[in-house]
């Protein structure tokens, strides 16, 4: 995914900093399970989403399997959850009260806020520019980053190579018809299919990377990776979102623990 094209305003800034904001996101969703918390954050985050160059198609043709098991598993949460509070649903095999419903929303509402941001930074970030800040401002090792480089690099080739395979399949008449139990296992042969293709292609790239001397010796780059005034802005924007969270959570008095 080549994003030098794309003048959006995140997309200038470094990785790193977009890291670092995620990971405060993030961190404050994952140690609290009340709905307005991860309400605020998220309308905060799909602002942020035309930053990125992104729009509402866009973000619903890579977020959409995350929105469907966002929808299921608080579905899933309020009907399980012990009931307190109203009983506004009773089917007899199970009910859904109050307290069952906002723990529900509050599962779904916070799956969708964690996951938008990684969506938001994989989406305005150039594979490149991320393995440079890695290795020149995280300091990690450069075989570590440089295999994480060929992965990111990957993930666009196997969905390609996924709608590849599918094609051809169809052409043979394998998996456009038939029962669902038919489609299921045409389904499954696709995917093991497309699982033999990204080992063979992984076990190419590794012996091309190691006989080029990729992780090996004192490395030079070709592109600096360098903090400017826009990374500070966007640290403080994750800490606003992060904090602006927590506090409209505490004024509405909904504010909780994961752990309690």
């Amino acid at each position: 995914m080549n994003l030098r094209g794309n003048h959006a305003l995140l997309t200038r800034a470094n990785p790193l900093a977009k890291f670092v904001a995620v990971f405060l996101i993030s961190l404050v969703l994952a140690l609290s399970i009340d709905w307005v918390s991860a309400s605020t954050a998220l309308v905060a985050e799909l602002v942020l989403f035309p930053l990125a160059g992104l729009t509402i198609r866009l973000l619903w043709q890579r977020a959409w399997p995350l929105i469907i098991a966002a929808a299921i598993g608080g579905w899933s949460t309020a009907i399980v959850a012990a009931d307190s509070g109203a009983v506004l649903l009773d089917v007899g095999l199970w009910s859904i009260s109050e307290g069952s419903l906002q723990l529900g929303l509050g599962f779904m509402l916070r799956g969708l806020a964690i996951a938008l941001p990684a969506i938001l930074l994989m989406s305005c970030t150039d594979p490149t520019d991320l393995a440079d800040a890695l290795a020149q401002k995280a300091k990690l090792p450069h075989r570590f980053v440089l295999g994480s480089l060929a992965a990111m690099r990957l993930v666009g080739l196997m969905a390609e190579e996924w709608q590849t395979i599918g094609m051809a399949r169809r052409a043979r008449g394998v998996g456009s018809q038939g029962s669902p139990i038919q489609r299921l296992k045409a389904t499954l042969g696709q995917s093991f299919g497309l699982l033999v293709q990204a080992v063979r292609r992984a076990s190419r790239l590794a012996v091309t990377m190691e006989a080029r001397g990729f992780g090996g010796g004192q490395r030079t780059w070709a592109r600096e990776s360098t903090y400017s005034l826009l990374d500070v802005w966007v640290v403080v924007g994750g800490v606003a979102i992060a904090g602006g969270a927590v506090l409209t959570a505490l004024g509405a008095g909904t504010w909780s623990f994961v752990w309690r």
